[in-house]
């Protein structure tokens, strides 16, 4: 595709998640969603190869999953995802990737992974503050189960987060807008400052000069 990153672009980026593999938890917190997990991917496919093992891809729900399959920004990465996308498991050399989403009924899966086996999350989070609330059925007696009550509550605390990160020793959560605790904040200089943008045009309509009659 024609926008899709440069070779350059996307090995400097990944090269700047590998150098800050020290960090357990990071946030990439840039508005640039579909270029952020072409690098985060990509980062994690390399990762793969170094460490077998698991490697959990948790994106909020298949509609950003389909929307991340047609707009990452490398042809590897799209590849890749059409092909996990499916079965929501897929062997790639010794390690292998799972898929699961928000909704904590997709993580039978995952959840029956054993957790030493599991080197490293990548969690896509949605632009949108809205707390999910479509993890169980929406019909009324569902709604009224304390139970529910309490899984609802877990996902407005960032449970589809830290359910992962309490035990997985590397996630990379894309997220733009939120903070999280305890997770180290990296950005990327291909990607534009939107603040820094609109500082620019700000610039630009202060130095305009209007003749009044």
């Amino acid at each position: 595709m024609k926008n899709d990153l440069s070779k350059k672009d996307l090995y400097e980026s990944v090269k700047i998640l590998v150098e800050a593999d020290h960090y357990p938890h990071i946030h990439l917190t840039q508005h640039k969603l579909f270029t952020l997990f072409s690098v985060a991917f990509q980062y994690l496919l390399f990762m793969s190869t170094k460490k077998h093992g698991a490697y959990i891809i948790r994106i909020e729900d298949s509609s950003l999953a389909e929307k991340l399959l047609k707009k990452s920004k490398d042809t590897s990465t799209r590849r890749f995802l059409q092909a996990l996308l499916l079965p929501r498991k897929l062997q790639c050399g010794r390690s292998c990737f799972y898929l699961d989403f928000f909704n904590i009924n997709t993580w039978k899966m995952t959840s029956e992974i054993p957790r030493e086996k599991v080197k490293a999350a990548l969690i896509i989070k949605n632009s949108s503050i809205k707390p999910m609330i479509d993890l169980l059925d929406n019909d009324t007696e569902e709604e009224t189960n304390p139970e529910n009550d309490f899984l609802l509550q877990s996902l407005k605390d960032n449970f589809f987060l830290t359910s992962l990160s309490d035990f997985v020793p590397k996630t990379i959560t894309i997220a733009y807008g939120h903070s999280f605790e305890g997770l180290e904040c990296i950005s990327f200089p291909i990607i534009e400052d939107k603040e820094e943008k609109a500082l620019s045009g700000v610039k630009i309509s202060k130095s305009i000069k209007f003749e009044h009659p």
